[in-house]
C-alpha cells in the first residue's frame, strides 16, 4: 500500500498562499461592502454635522437627530460586518434566485432605463413633476418588457399625480408643477 495524503485539494495551502493578495482579496471580497458602509457612515455624519441649525431650536431632538442615528449605525455595522470577514464568516449564495449566470446581460434594459433616468432629470424642471413623473414610470414599464400601450400611459398618469399630490400636500416637500401648476 501507498501512503497517499488523505487531504482534499488546496487544503495543504495557506488562506491566501499561491495566490498573493488577489486571492486574499477575492476571498475577502465582502470588505468592500464594509468600506462602502463606512464611507456612508462619515459622508452622513458630516452632512449632519454641517448642517445648519436654527438656534431657536429647543429639545434634544432636532434635525440632526435621524442622520446622526443613521450614520452611527452605517458605522456600526461596518465595523461587525468587518470582524466577522476577517475572524472568516462567509455571505451564502442566494439559493432562491432565479439567474442564469451564463447568460449575458440584457445592455438593451440597461440602456433603456438610463434613457429614461436622464430624460426624467431634463424634463423636470420645464415639464414638471406630473409630466415628468408620468414619462418615467411609462418609459420604466416599457424598458422592463410591458407592451400594453392602452393601459401603461393612463398607470403612470395616475401614478404620477399620485406621488406629486402626496410629496407636495401631504408631507410638504416641494415638487415643480410645470405647466401644470395652476391646474393642479
Amino acid at each position: 500500500m501507498t501512503n497517499e495524503s488523505k487531504e482534499p485539494a488546496g487544503a495543504a495551502e495557506a488562506p491566501g498562499a499561491g495566490g498573493g493578495a488577489r486571492t486574499w482579496l477575492r476571498e475577502h471580497s465582502e470588505l468592500g461592502v464594509c468600506v462602502l458602509l463606512f464611507a456612508l457612515g462619515v459622508l452622513v455624519l458630516t452632512d449632519a454635522l454641517t448642517m445648519s441649525v436654527d438656534i431657536a431650536q429647543r429639545g434634544p431632538v432636532g434635525p440632526r437627530t435621524v442622520p446622526f442615528v443613521i450614520g452611527g449605525m452605517f458605522l456600526l455595522i461596518a465595523v461587525l460586518l468587518a470582524v466577522d470577514v476577517l475572524r472568516g464568516g462567509r455571505g451564502e449564495a442566494e439559493g432562491g434566485e432565479d439567474v442564469d449566470l451564463d447568460e449575458p446581460a440584457d445592455w438593451r434594459t440597461v440602456l433603456l432605463l438610463t434613457g429614461v433616468f436622464l430624460a426624467t432629470a431634463v424634463l423636470i424642471g420645464p415639464l414638471g413633476f406630473p409630466i415628468a413623473g408620468a414619462l418615467l414610470f411609462w418609459g420604466a414599464a416599457y424598458a422592463l418588457g410591458s407592451r400594453r400601450h392602452d393601459r401603461d400611459p393612463l398607470i403612470a398618469a395616475g401614478l404620477s399625480l399620485f406621488t406629486y399630490f402626496v410629496f407636495d400636500n401631504l408631507l410638504g416637500v416641494p415638487l415643480p408643477g410645470g405647466p401644470l401648476m395652476g391646474v393642479l
